[in-house]
């Protein structure tokens, strides 16, 4: 609870001076709760009054349990962007006590609606949370809800949030833009680009230069992958590109990558990428297909496990603070050292074994 207190601390208090209950205190339960699989702060409250004799020994709670009130008043007042650097603080003091080696290789950015966290008489416009996942440790590293739901403006703000040396950038078409490349190579990072025709001089030179790659016969490489029943192929072709750099201005484009897939009786598919690096074919193919660790890592569990597509807190900053608490969560979770058990098996053995709920977050020690 101190080390918690201590990345918490930081944290501005947005209630009156007289709020019957410590802030960090309230935090404390909650991360707890949503370990736990609460999806609600009912649930927080609920989960409050069934554990009341863990807070013994570990909190003051000076006046009492809270309320669900007292739960979801916090979590509409706080500051969206001072929780997310409280979330980055807690997770950098996890990372050390657990022995977590600072992220390397894959950062895969993208943005999942809060799907029934939109305003009322918005159904249309769920609010969008932008994550930069780091596939190595398969962690979420910083999130950002998307401004006016602006996911490209989401993640160039997510990116001043990250260290990017040694690290490879990922993102869809959406993304594929100058500031976005800017910013990676500005970070001391790379990138790996999904280009399609929404930049059509792009698209069209990145096809032309894999098309004179094929007729020089340049090495490609391919994978076969045999899974849920159905087979799927994948070649990859790269190809050098001097001049594209400078005449899109585009910031340190290096190289381009065509990815070609067939799966089953499908119509075979091409995908084209724009790279900051030379790199080899088979580098690109486990670069692609690591970018989407972020869709079965953590996009299905927070909706599998913990419920998020139907998580009805729509008022305020609500929707984005409990999702930051969810991929807190999410994280303490995966960091334990029990390889075998899942993520579902995980949090549910923590809400019915104190033992077990404690040793998820002793590592911060």
């Amino acid at each position: 609870m101190e080390r918690f207190a201590e990345c918490f601390e930081e944290l501005p208090d947005p209630r009156a001076d007289n709020a019957l209950h410590d802030l960090t205190e309230l935090l404390f339960i909650a991360l707890l709760a949503t370990l736990c699989v609460a999806t609600s702060c009912t649930d927080m409250a609920l989960f409050a009054r069934m554990k009341a004799y863990l807070w013994q020994d570990v909190l003051e709670l000076k006046n009492g349990l809270p309320s669900h009130d007292t739960f979801s008043r916090v979590f509409r007042m706080l500051d969206p962007q001072a929780f997310e650097a409280s979330f980055r603080r807690f997770m950098k003091a996890f990372a050390e006590g657990a022995n977590i080696k600072r992220p390397r290789g894959v950062i895969a950015l993208d943005g999942k609606a809060l799907r029934r966290g939109y305003e009322r008489g918005k159904s249309h416009m769920p609010p969008v949370m932008v994550t930069a996942w780091a596939a190595q440790t398969r962690m979420a590293l910083a999130n950002v809800l998307a401004p006016n739901n602006n996911e490209a403006a989401g993640a160039l703000q997510l990116l001043e949030l990250l260290q990017l040396k040694g690290c490879v950038v990922t993102a869809d078409a959406l993304h594929c833009h100058r500031a976005m490349a800017k910013a990676i190579v500005d970070r001391g990072g790379n990138y790996v680009l999904a280009v399609k025709d929404n930049q059509p001089a792009l698209s069209r030179d990145a096809k032309a230069a894999v098309q004179a790659a094929v007729r020089s016969a340049a090495r490609s490489a391919t994978t076969i992958d045999a899974a849920h029943g159905r087979k799927e192929r994948r070649t990859a072709l790269v190809a050098a590109v001097k001049a594209m750099a400078q005449d899109h201005d585009f910031p340190g484009l290096k190289a381009v990558a065509r990815i070609t897939s067939k799966r089953g009786k499908d119509d075979t598919v091409e995908r084209y990428f724009l790279m900051s690096q030379l790199y080899s074919p088979d580098e690109v193919l486990r670069i692609v297909r690591t970018h989407w660790t972020i869709e079965n890592g953590l996009h299905w569990p927070l909706d599998v496990v913990l419920d998020e597509d139907l998580a009805r807190n729509r008022k305020d900053n609500a929707p984005a603070n409990l999702a930051v608490m969810r991929r807190l969560a999410l994280n303490i979770a995966r960091a334990h050292p029990d390889t075998k058990t899942s993520l579902r098996a995980k949090l549910k053995r923590a809400g019915w074994n104190d033992t077990f709920l404690f040793d998820l977050i002793g590592h911060m020690r």
